[in-house]
């Protein structure tokens, strides 16, 4: 966001342009005004009533007020249901302006999706869902979409086209990387893919800044220059309504300080050349420029975004290096950085999170099909399960929790929590349609994450265990499914760009990544509180530790590995039985270069809610001593929050979920979340010492910097010495129950069948 500079003027009465002649009008410019407005799935209810306050509210009065402001509104299909359902007042003042031809009603894809990374069939049903939603809601008929953060790919144009889009917005950015000059982008273009043709208007990044950071007069500044330069000019601004009233300081600048006020009124004013019109009614009236070949591209910050730390301050350097240098200006524009989809490798929980909403996706395909093929619908599947499932998956691929830029996005648990509850939610809907009930079992093996490596699915009729044997033959995700919660919705720590600003403390200069941004620190100390993860926060991560190892050192991630199993590549191999299914995974290693094998058994049955988990080291010479420790992560249940805690199985609470707790002779660990009802209890067979310590990242969202809890740490240990057969053992429950349930159990009870 540029510095704000506008600090109020009153409503002008004359514009204090064109009386001094300063240009020469060809034609009436046309300006296009859209507004994107979008809450995610999983927002709280809070945030997004302010956001109506502060946002959606004032700016539709103000529009209700000013009789010459025409403009297009794309509300995101979670921000319309919610208003639906907490304002629909509003939804019904939007419909009377459609009717009075004053607002157009931009759709597309119901749940805000990154289009390019959705399957095809994805892509044309959540457009097609929206515009059917509104359409019945709005009694408006809707041509155009936006494309959500813009993110565009070539191979799109066919499915839109399918989908009976009539037109859709980018940024200029995107025309100027196919090679078109600034002075050709005050018009609309078609694109074409695979024989089908789309009309694409190009969003001026010229007024994504200057609206509202600059004085007003500013846009009429530039409008008046596209009105001198070329007739029919037509002038696109296209962004975030939350930058009116919600981004930083923004509500002083547009409301109290009346920026939107006065800007309305310029506009009025100067209605004789300056003509406000709907992005359809340009299309009606004025032919395309021609036709252009888009890539694959977004804005320009987001091809930034995308990139590791240190690449997207070379592309930062490298486009200030041409700017400044008159012999390269030319070539700047076609500095860009990557691609979307590559959030997927910086972020890997990124691509779990896709991952799983492909298997879904697949899934409920493969339902379709089957109930095609069979030509009796009625008879092989529910229906309204069928339907229930596809809403859930449509709304497990809400784009927000899949990146991360100027806003927190990925890094924000309770937006990745959403995603996981509804894609549990689609799978169990996938059983409900299909008929699948009961008491079951099963297993599948796959590349599930595209990693050209098999993972492993072990589920049952209240879990789902997701096991990756080639990377430390880790559990990457659990699903209680009644809960619909995903117990390894973690976030490793990871370098991030704007982390040299964290880094440098309060006070200090802009980021070197966007100097828009400004060090705004929502608490304190934030510079001592970077650390990194040189490993994967899932469970069943294994490692071998100096035998005096502080527990400090292992909290703070100074610990050094001293085995070679933390990433180490398993071998898998599934043990079937009619009613229980066993993942045994073994990986010959070395602690401190002394070669032996490490074996880890994952067993699930049927209608059980208990994780059996065995180890066993194998090959052990008698003077073997070394430090082990097995390491659980459980996400999504917030420290220093109340009903949340430890407890140790006997009824004794041990304190909140950020505890950093240091126990030896340990035989039991327990973790409540009543918000989520969840009790997670982890039995073991032998006495250990035993490690408990949060995860928190330090991380940017649209406020500053901040502290954000990822996961709770728990970690047995122990110093393993063989037996008379050089081996070593222990086994370990994870019973994963409902708090209500076992509450009614005294703990006592619990902690005697926990040790047996």
């Amino acid at each position: 966001m540029p510095p704000r500079v506008w600090r109020g003027l009153p409503p002008p009465r004359q514009s204090r342009l064109f009386p001094k002649g300063i240009f020469r009008m060809r034609s009436p410019v046309r300006f296009v005004f859209v507004l994107h407005d979008h809450q995610p799935v999983g927002n709280f209810d809070g945030v997004i009533e302010q956001a109506y306050r502060d946002s959606y509210l004032p700016v539709l009065d103000l529009v209700e007020r000013h009789a010459g402001i025409r403009l297009a509104i794309h509300t995101s299909g979670p921000l319309a249901e919610w208003l639906d359902r907490h304002h629909p007042d509003y939804l019904d003042r939007l419909a009377r302006l459609v009717a009075a031809g004053r607002l157009e009603i931009v759709g597309g894809a119901f749940y805000e999706p990154i289009l390019a990374m959705l399957p095809s069939q994805d892509r044309i049903g959540q457009i097609r869902r929206y515009n059917e939603w509104l359409e019945r809601r709005l009694s408006a008929k809707v041509s155009g979409m936006w494309v959500a953060e813009r993110v565009w790919d070539p191979g799109m144009v066919r499915d839109l086209a399918a989908a009976g889009v009539g037109w859709t917005i980018l940024d200029d950015f995107h025309f100027k990387a196919a090679g078109l000059a600034e002075e050709e982008l005050d018009r609309y273009w078609l694109t074409e893919g695979d024989g089908s043709t789309l009309p694409v208007f190009p969003v001026s990044e010229h007024l994504r800044y200057v609206i509202p950071f600059a004085a007003p007069h500013a846009t009429i500044d530039h409008l008046a220059f596209l009105a001198s330069r070329r007739e029919n000019a037509v002038a696109v601004f296209g962004d975030d309504g939350e930058k009116f009233g919600v981004w930083p300081d923004t509500f002083k600048t547009v409301f109290e300080e009346r920026w939107l006020e006065t800007f309305f009124g310029l506009l009025e004013h100067n209605r004789d050349w300056i003509r406000m019109s709907l992005p359809s009614e340009v299309i009606r009236d004025l032919p395309p420029a021609g036709t252009v070949w888009l890539p694959e591209c977004s804005y320009r910050e987001m091809t930034t975004w995308v990139l590791p730390p240190k690449e997207q301050e070379a592309v930062v350097a490298a486009k200030a290096a041409c700017d400044a240098d008159e012999r390269l200006r030319g070539i700047s524009r076609f500095i860009r950085g990557g691609t979307w989809r590559n959030f997927r490798l910086r972020y890997a929980e990124a691509n779990e999170m896709y991952a799983r909403m492909m298997a879904v996706s697949r899934r409920i395909d493969a339902i379709r099909r089957a109930s095609v093929e069979t030509g009796s619908t009625a008879h092989v599947i529910d229906a309204e399960a069928l339907s229930t499932a596809i809403e859930c998956l449509y709304r497990g691929q809400c784009n927000c929790a899949y990146w991360h830029g100027a806003f927190g996005g990925i890094y924000l648990p309770h937006l990745r929590n959403a995603v996981y509850r509804e894609l549990i939610a689609a799978d169990i809907a996938c059983d409900q349609a299909t008929g699948r009930g009961g008491s079951w079992v099963d297993v599948a093996t796959d590349d599930h994450d595209f990693d050209g490596r098999p993972e492993v699915r072990l589920s049952n009729d209240a879990l789902d265990v997701w096991i990756a044997g080639s990377k430390g033959g880790m559990i990457y995700e659990l699903d209680l499914k009644a809960q619909r919660h995903n117990l390894l919705a973690t976030l490793d720590r990871r370098p991030e760009a704007y982390h040299s600003q964290v880094l440098a403390g309060p006070g200090a200069a802009r980021s070197v990544v966007d100097a828009s941004q400004m060090a705004r620190f929502k608490q304190e100390g934030l510079e001592r509180m970077v650390r990194y993860d040189l490993y994967r926060r899932k469970s069943l991560v294994d490692h071998f530790y100096d035998l005096d190892i502080p527990a400090a050192a292992v909290m703070e991630t100074t610990a050094m590995e001293r085995g070679s199993f933390a990433a180490a590549a398993y071998e898998a191999v599934v043990r079937r039985n009619p009613d229980r299914i066993q993942v045994l995974l073994s990986h010959d290693g070395n602690a401190w270069g002394i070669p032996f094998t490490l074996s880890k058994a994952i067993t699930l049955e049927a209608g059980s809610r208990v994780i059996e988990i065995a180890y066993k080291l194998e090959r052990l010479p008698r003077d073997f001593r070394q430090h082990f420790a097995v390491e659980f992560n459980f996400a999504g249940m917030p420290a220093a929050a109340a009903g949340r805690f430890f407890h140790d199985g006997t009824g004794r609470e041990l304190g909140e979920l950020g505890s950093r707790l240091d126990l030896g002779d340990v035989r039991a660990i327990g973790l409540v979340d009543d918000w989520l009802d969840i009790d997670a209890t982890l039995s073991i067979s032998r006495p250990s010492g035993l490690w408990t310590f949060p995860i928190n990242s330090v991380s940017q969202s649209e406020g500053g910097f901040e502290l954000v809890h990822q996961s709770v740490v728990v970690m047995p240990h122990w110093i393993v010495t063989p037996d008379a057969d050089g081996c070593w053992r222990v086994n370990m429950r994870l019973s994963l129950d409902s708090h209500r349930d076992t509450d009614r159990i005294p703990r006592q009870t619990r902690a005697a069948a926990f040790a047996t």
